[in-house]
């Protein structure tokens, strides 16, 4: 009888362990606090002189893409349990891969973004941090001839960095 209420109560203590844990997993990995049911995901603004005007609308939609379709959490315009916000800061063309006469093979366009995540259960959890990606393309092609399919990647990549910071502490 003593071995059994032992037992009972070692069952217990551990149901009381499991059903108090405050994390939740899903199946890409990323830990969102139970807590959480909603996200918000304002409007990026483009702040460079450079880019072009559909770049802010682009990025904004892919990260609100990512972020529904990789959580269960409900997508809010606004005061969302954890908050996107934040603006496009660079775009940048440079060459690289420099060949004879000094003329570039390639061009680079880079483009960087400053987010500010809050996540209103866990305070530690919350930053604010520039992310930059870069895709390259043929120095003998015009840029707007190829900004679309660079912009796809660029922001793919991008947005990519951003759930990982926020939802797996990378």
């Amino acid at each position: 009888m003593k071995k059994l209420c032992y037992i009972l109560l070692l069952f217990a203590i551990a149901a009381f362990v499991l059903y108090s844990c405050k994390v939740k997993y899903s199946l890409n990995g990323a830990t969102i606090p139970i807590e959480a049911k909603t996200v918000s995901v304002s409007f990026f603004p483009n702040k460079t002189t450079l880019g072009t005007p559909s770049i802010s609308q682009k990025f904004t939609e892919k990260l609100r893409d990512v972020v529904s379709t990789q959580t269960n959490l409900s997508l809010m315009k606004q005061n969302g349990d954890l908050q996107f916000e934040g603006a496009i800061m660079d775009y940048n063309v440079a060459p690289v891969s420099i060949q004879s006469n000094d003329l570039a093979a390639n061009n680079r366009l880079t483009i960087t973004v400053s987010v500010k995540y809050m996540n209103k259960f866990d305070e530690t959890k919350s930053f604010e941090q520039s992310f930059s990606r870069f895709a390259d393309f043929k120095a003998n092609t015009s840029i707007s001839s190829q900004e679309d399919a660079l912009l796809t990647e660029i922001n793919r990549q991008l947005t990519e960095d951003v759930f990982n910071r926020a939802f797996n502490n990378w």
